[in-house]
């Protein structure tokens, strides 16, 4: 039986996945293993975790694909140097020495940390390199329902590739058409980022979070920046930024055309200001996808589309493509950043370099995405006890019951089950759990229990049967990777006051019987929930639906700000003594809140960096 294993490494969200005969056995990010949000280094853990899911060795492995290629990304970083000089020189002698050490030589690098792994594996003979951009490709495509389909990967850069289109049919992929760097989409709203102190990397989605709170006012201005065509192909003026060769993402001269510098997250509140910057570069990056969706449709007439690329992440521009009915279908990875480039390099060795057909499956071939860690009962119950922790195992109704009876009290629960998610949507496994109907529930979840902003959305998990009659939406969207509004009847009406408020005052004003997932713009990013996923989270949800009549909750990652979604039962418990969660369930462990020994508290939220 055929194996290959997938890598993704030091850039960030590194992760590994493992296949046999084609099929995803297991993909996890090696975040989540050291406690190290987006986690660069080479996933060690991640390895090791998706090879005894598998029940392999390393040395049984046939294949072992990394998801770029190193000479090739060290061609750019060279000739971009050449190009910008004298400019860039301090960056140059950073990057350097690293590269010529260890990163330029990345096939010794990685056998090296492979066989510390496992001594019988003996030979760099089966280790092989995909073209970042076709990894991605590979990553959307190959597990979506579709036989034939355009795919549109977009993202921050690869080896040169920023933006690419291509085309699949059954085992083939090609793509047919590249934007290089400096030009790239997902940079542009990374420097966006940075302006408005977030983290790059890693806050670009509080920067999509933040928009709908602000108005485009700017809008004008961020097209100076960016010479965009009719087909959506697009180049950025270069004079205002500075990530090709230096130390920041923009300039002088990019904040003389704003008007501020770059607020200081450690010294400067968010204003009125960084919404509308918010607001002006997701109009823009909104209408870039939309332009190349309604061009390449044009152009291949192929009616359905894939997505991936860390720009795919955008649930909101995702959702506008959807609304336009560009296409009749589309799907996203769920893994759709850097993380996913494992699953696609193994993916496209399988059918592009082997020539294996496919066998589609009608939903997706990513199992929900529950793809990481799972825990026997048996296992929860003894890790439990060893940390002190205080429970009542129940049997499956007396848990679903009980959980959805907190649920309706207003209680927020720790809700960790069965196979830990792929990506960095927690999908009803590692997930965080509230009522939808508390115009409290959103202020709370951010400031007593996540410890983040207070602008931050919550997504609701809706059972997919009553998608339609809650949301502007009535298509699969299992990620949480589409954005909807909310129906209409479901809306209350907004006085003429609260219509005069601007920014963050918006936070509090009720907008539909569901406050706690209805966005400021009215917007709510879909979770559907299916019995055949995830039958359990489906079972609670439909519970709750039975004693409210409301058939979705809040969903959010169960985990606090700067901290990866939790791993282990351990780490749950943690979260759990460290925060305002008021219950939580591991398996079919229930635990109460005000029963913990309160020596057991955990104030681990100190040495978390923030994100």
């Amino acid at each position: 039986m055929t194996s290959i294993l997938g890598i993704s490494a030091f850039y960030h969200d590194s992760a590994a996945c493992i296949l046999k005969e084609g099929k995803i056995i297991a993909a996890a990010q090696e975040e989540r293993f050291t406690r190290k949000k987006h986690d660069l280094s080479f996933p060690v853990n991640a390895i090791k975790f998706v090879l005894k899911y598998a029940n392999l060795k390393l040395s049984d492995v046939n294949q072992i694909v990394f998801f770029e290629k190193p000479f090739l990304k060290f061609e750019r970083l060279l000739e971009t140097y050449v190009a910008f000089a004298p400019k860039g020189f301090v960056s140059f002698t950073k990057a350097m020495p690293l590269w010529i050490r260890e990163k330029l030589f990345q096939k010794n690098l990685i056998f090296n940390k492979l066989k510390a792994l496992d001594t019988a594996y003996k030979s760099d003979k089966n280790i092989f390199f995909s073209d970042h951009h076709l990894s991605h490709a590979a990553s959307a495509f190959f597990p979506s329902p579709f036989e034939e389909s355009i795919v549109l990967t977009a993202d921050g850069v690869g080896e040169w590739a920023t933006t690419t289109v291509a085309i699949g049919k059954n085992h083939s992929l090609e793509i047919k058409k590249e934007i290089h760097f400096p030009h790239s989409l997902g940079l542009l709203y990374s420097a966006f980022t940075y302006y408005t102190g977030f983290k790059v990397n890693s806050g670009e989605y509080k920067l999509m979070g933040l928009a709908p709170y602000g108005k485009p006012i700017f809008e004008n201005k961020v097209r100076q920046l960016i010479d965009i065509k009719e087909d959506g192909t697009f180049r950025l003026d270069q004079n205002y930024f500075n990530y090709a060769t230096g130390l920041t993402m923009t300039n002088k001269k990019f904040d003389n055309l704003f008007g501020r510098k770059p607020r200081d997250p450690q010294k400067d509140k968010i204003t009125q200001f960084h919404m509308d910057i918010a607001a002006s570069v997701q109009k823009v990056t909104e209408d870039i996808m939309m332009k190349l969706a309604i061009s390449v449709q044009k152009e291949y007439g192929i009616k359905n589309l894939c997505l991936a690329g860390g720009v795919a992440l955008n649930c909101v521009a995702n959702g506008k493509i959807l609304k336009e009915k560009i296409f009749d279908n589309i799907w996203i990875q769920p893994a759709a950043g850097d993380a996913g480039g494992s699953l696609g390099a193994a993916l496209a060795f399988w059918h592009v370099e082997l020539g294996n057909k496919r066998i589609i499956n009608s939903k997706d071939d990513m199992n929900g995405s529950f793809l990481g860690t799972e825990y026997k009962q048996e296992d929860i119950e003894k890790e439990l006890k060893s940390i002190g922790a205080n429970f009542k195992t129940l049997d499956y109704e007396d848990l679903i019951d009980k959980t959805s009876e907190v649920l309706t009290n207003e209680k927020v629960i720790g809700w960790f089950q069965g196979r830990m998610e792929f990506g960095p949507r927690a999908l009803g496994a590692r997930s965080i759990l509230g009522d939808p109907r508390s115009a409290n529930m959103q202020k709370n979840l951010n400031l007593k229990i996540k410890f983040r902003e207070s602008f931050r959305p919550f997504a609701p998990s809706v059972l997919r049967e009553d998608l339609s009659d809650w949301f502007e939406i009535d298509v699969e969207s299992p990620y949480m990777l589409l954005v909807s509004d909310v129906k209409s009847e479901k809306r209350v009406k907004i006085t003429k006051a609260e219509k005069k408020l601007f920014g963050i005052d918006k936070l509090n004003i009720k907008r539909s019987e569901i406050p706690a997932v209805t966005h400021v713009d009215f917007s709510a990013r879909i979770q559907s929930v299916n019995k055949d996923t995830n039958s359990r989270y489906y079972d609670l949800i439909k519970k709750f639906k039975e004693k409210t009549g409301c058939p979705l909750v809040v969903n959010t990652s169960f985990n606090v700000r700067g901290e990866p979604i939790v791993n282990t039962p351990t780490e749950a418990f943690n979260c759990f003594m460290g925060t305002e969660l008021d219950f939580l369930v591991i398996g079919n462990c229930f635990l109460d809140k005000v029963k913990q020994n309160k020596s057991l508290k955990k104030s681990y939220f100190e040495n978390i960096e923030l994100d």
